[in-house]
């Protein structure tokens, strides 16, 4: 794990080092344990270290080959990378060192950049330059597990781990306004924008190349289509999953640090635990606890760790550990709302000082259907193939005139649904109304909105609604907000997270199952919690999902009411024109009244809080 940045093209030298150096400053926290540079003629890599593997000096980066002629930075971890070292030593390569970086210096001579991608098994997102070309190629992994973006200035390309990098450099400045319509609806801007003009993410599964001021892009890989027809059993989809599972686990076990396991009370991260105690790892498990707090897990937790035999510590928080706001926009880039990110702060900052790789329970709920949305299209897609063509043909000629309030919002959302038409699940229309109902937004972005969710899926027939809304998930909120969660709270505190379920292979089988597979009977994460009954226990099995959830909505009229009226009436968002102080003001005392604050109120003060410091840390 690191922080990587660089630039390429049309460049003096002297301004290009100090500006990659800017850009490693910036990214420091994401790789404390050192900093490198490479230099060419046309070119500059930078980059912060979190050694993990090869803790000598000979894993340091940039990671250069012997004639010069190719370098490369890493953030990341290949999990496969001993075999691949053992085939490319069988051809003649020789190694200087026992990390995952040098396979891809080797690699890319040997067999090209889509072959090398191709043979990579884990999450990464590097930079390689090929002097000899003078060409730059930037690549994401399959997931976009770990983040990339970069800029075009003339003839230069930059790129960096975080806009924010960017923007210290000086190669992006002005707010982009469809990334904060985005943000005002979502609470998280989507991979198809950044907070800055002229900023762009490199994709997920997607390589990047730039080559004397043309650039292009391709797409190396997506998950196989759902299968229609069962090639399995149940019983045998449980099998499948359990060996690809508990290999995934091992093969992230490797590492020359502490390596510790996240615990919940959920079923995903309690098969995290059950495989490390599987493969015979001596290994802790952690928990943050909430004291009195009705989202406390702390009790679940150390029950399903009793259960596994796994060692077990509670981390609890106390009212000095509150999050802060303050924290959440240091740790993300970009303004993110996800108010779970303030839980997984806490919780990487307690554990930091303990271990350096964590090992987490992310992605189950993604790839084996864990959440109540999955199920609901799931049925509705069944309910779809009784409704008459003919009303489907004429729905979208009234569809627009239905109210979408109370109880007729459910209603016409529905409709939605059994006219194979998705657009209610790609956003929150209502919601985002608010905004305009209410006066809180100012001249540059009033009487507008979100343009992302006008999608028509389901366009290959009624009963494909979950089919088709899958993909639109894992490109906007999967990526957007779940992979951006863990990584920008991890490694704000030097930590690796690596998730079992975000293995291509798992993934790639379980993507490809039926979904009435997944679904059996009904059944949220039916494979899984299945697995977990006969492993672990039934009552671990069907506990109730909670998720670990800090109350901003709460706090916004509670604790910390008094801090958020003092900044909304010296706010900035409102200087610049982007909100309306005095109504956001009053909707904040209506909900002080309720109790409870809606979620656009925390998505503005986020907004605030983020703007006010990326004006104090530009430099």
């Amino acid at each position: 794990m690191c922080g990587i940045a660089g630039l390429a093209g049309l460049i003096d030298p002297l301004e290009a080092k100090r500006a990659v150096h800017k850009m490693t400053l910036t990214l420091a926290r994401r790789g404390p344990d050192g900093e490198g540079m490479a230099c060419w003629n046309n070119a500059v890599l930078g980059h912060r270290r979190l050694a993990i593997i090869d803790l000598s000096a000979a894993g340091q980066q940039p990671m250069v080959s012997v004639d010069r002629s190719v370098g490369v930075v890493f953030n990341g971890e290949i999990y496969n990378y001993r075999e691949l070292r053992h085939e490319l030593s069988t051809r003649g390569c020789r190694f200087s060192s026992n990390t995952d970086t040098e396979v891809l210096i080797h690699g890319y001579r040997e067999w090209g950049l889509d072959q090398l991608v191709s043979k990579l098994r884990g999450m990464f997102a590097f930079a390689l330059w090929d002097d000899q070309q003078r060409k730059l190629c930037l690549v994401r992994d399959r997931l976009g597990v770990k983040p990339l973006v970069f800029a075009l200035r003339g003839g230069t390309i930059a790129f960096a781990s975080t806009v924010r990098a960017l923007r210290i450099a000086g190669f992006v400045s002005k707010l982009n306004e469809c990334a904060v319509l985005d943000f005002l609806e979502l609470g998280y801007v989507t991979d198809n924008h950044s907070i800055y003009h002229g900023a762009f993410k490199v994709p997920a599964a997607t390589i990047v190349e730039w080559s004397d001021g043309v650039l292009s892009q391709r797409e190396y890989w997506e998950p196989p289509p759902v299968s229609s027809s069962p090639t399995l059993s149940f019983q045998e989809a449980i099998e499948q999953t359990e060996h690809l599972f508990l290999e995934a686990v091992k093969v992230r076990l490797h590492a020359d640090v502490p390596v510790g396991v996240l615990l919940s009370g959920g079923t995903d991260s309690a098969l995290v635990c059950w495989a490390v105690r599987k493969h015979g790892q001596d290994l802790t498990a952690y928990t943050m606890g909430v004291p009195g707090d009705p989202w406390d897990e702390t009790a679940a937790a150390r029950t399903t760790a009793q259960e596994i035999g796994i060692a077990h510590q509670v981390l609890d928080m106390s009212i000095q550990d509150t999050p802060q706001g303050e924290e959440l926009v240091s740790a993300y880039a970009e303004p993110f709302a996800c108010a779970s990110a303030l839980g997984m702060l806490r919780i990487s900052k307690a554990i930091a000082p303990s271990v350096k790789v964590l090992l987490t329970g992310d992605g189950g709920d993604d790839v084996f259907l864990g959440y109540p949305r999955h199920r609901h299209l799931w049925i509705a897609g069944k309910l779809a193939e009784t409704v008459p063509t003919a009303l489907t043909r004429c729905y979208p000629s009234v569809r627009s005139v239905l109210p979408r309030w109370g109880a007729l919002r459910r209603a016409a959302a529905l409709l939605d649904y059994a006219s194979g038409d998705l657009r209610a699940f790609a956003g929150d229309p209502c919601g985002f109304g608010l905004y305009n109902t209410s006066s809180m937004l100012g001249s540059r972005l009033r009487d507008v909105s979100p343009n992302h969710r006008e999608i028509l899926l389901a366009s290959n027939g009624k009963n494909r609604l979950l089919t088709d809304f899958l993909p639109f998930e894992r490109k906007t909120q999967f990526v957007g907000e779940y992979m951006t969660k863990v990584d920008g709270a991890t490694m704000h505190y030097g930590l690796e997270a690596r998730s079992p379920f975000l293995d291509q292979y798992l993934w790639e089988f379980a993507a490809a199952l039926p979904l009435d597979l997944r679904l059996h009977r009904g059944q949220l994460k039916a494979l899984l919690r299945e697995l977990v009954r006969r492993r672990i226990s039934r009552n671990v099995a069907w506990r109730r999902k909670r998720g670990f959830g800090i109350p901003v909505q709460r706090w916004l009229v509670g604790r910390w009411r008094s801090v958020v009226e003092t900044i909304w009436r010296e706010s900035l968002l409102d200087a610049e024109g982007w909100i309306c102080a005095p109504s956001v003001l009053t909707q904040l005392e209506l909900a002080t009244q309720k109790g409870w604050a809606p979620p656009q109120l925390w998505y503005l003060f986020v907004f605030e809080l983020w703007l006010r410091y990326e004006q104090c840390n530009i430099v």
